[in-house]
């Protein structure tokens, strides 16, 4: 059965799909059968691994809608062991369908158990919003990855998020956990960054990742190319460091059993 893991946070800009796209890359190049779920009407993490959104009949929207068979609509990638189901705009308009929907949190939980016996790891990219989108791939996955961006209202983002998986655990998803939180663009140099830095890991000190994503040039290029990190620049700062999560978080699962 795979392990699902939704990669979320309400605030924009913080890496959270340049984390879906590279962990799940990360994943596949370690021989895991990977599924990257692209939640996000702006089909961004698509696009990060060089599919084109513009092409595409159909998408994750279906599946969630008019309960289209998801196998049907998973897409290969250039990594052997990454598959994508990919989003298109029209799931901007499945925010407002959901609301009249019978059972509508539990839209994309129904769809990726018929793909459950199919992957080692499926990776959810939400959009950067608490609505329903959200909602449905939190009530879908195991746990949730929190990406934070070290600045001056990442407590107040990570409060705001933290409230809504308590939501959602009391409500839809009791087994619902947190996977962890990922510190992302961080420079060392920078005084509130190494700031930030201390104060989640002295607030959150087991749930904080000890890997952590630095800003890099080279990591910021490789979306404009539709590549994953460790296919455009393998030997950057950036590949390794996600490289490095994949293998933390490998290892978690099996300490944790």
């Amino acid at each position: 059965m795979a392990k699902k893991i939704c990669i979320a946070n309400q605030k924009g800009g913080v890496g959270k799909t340049t984390t879906a796209v590279n962990l799940a890359a990360s994943l596949a190049a370690a021989e895991k059968r990977t599924l990257l779920v692209d939640m996000d009407p702006q089909g961004n993490a698509g696009s990060g691994v060089g599919i084109d959104k513009g092409g595409l009949a159909e998408s994750v929207y279906d599946a969630i809608i008019n309960d289209a068979d998801p196998a049907s609509l998973v897409i290969p990638t250039d990594l052997a062991f990454l598959e994508l189901l990919p989003s298109t705009t029209d799931l901007a308009g499945a925010e407002l369908e959901l609301v009249v929907t019978e059972g509508r949190e539990w839209k994309l939980k129904q769809a990726l158990s018929r793909l459950d016996d199919r992957y080692d790891y499926i990776l959810i990219d939400c959009p950067p919003s608490l609505g329903l989108l959200t909602v449905n791939a939190m009530t879908a996955a195991d746990s949730v990855l929190i990406p934070l961006q070290c600045e001056y209202y990442a407590m107040e983002g990570l409060s705001q998020i933290i409230k809504t998986i308590k939501l959602v655990q009391k409500g839809l998803n009791p087994a619902l956990g947190i996977e962890g939180i990922l510190l992302t663009m961080y420079d060392g140099r920078n005084n509130l960054a190494r700031q930030v830095s201390e104060e989640i890991r002295g607030h959150f000190k087991d749930l904080a990742f000890e890997t952590v994503i630095p800003r890099n040039v080279r990591l910021s290029e490789a979306p404009s190319h539709g590549r994953p990190i460790i296919l455009y620049d393998i030997t950057s700062k950036g590949a390794v460091t996600y490289m490095e999560l994949a293998k933390e978080l490998m290892e978690r699962e099996a300490r944790n059993g």
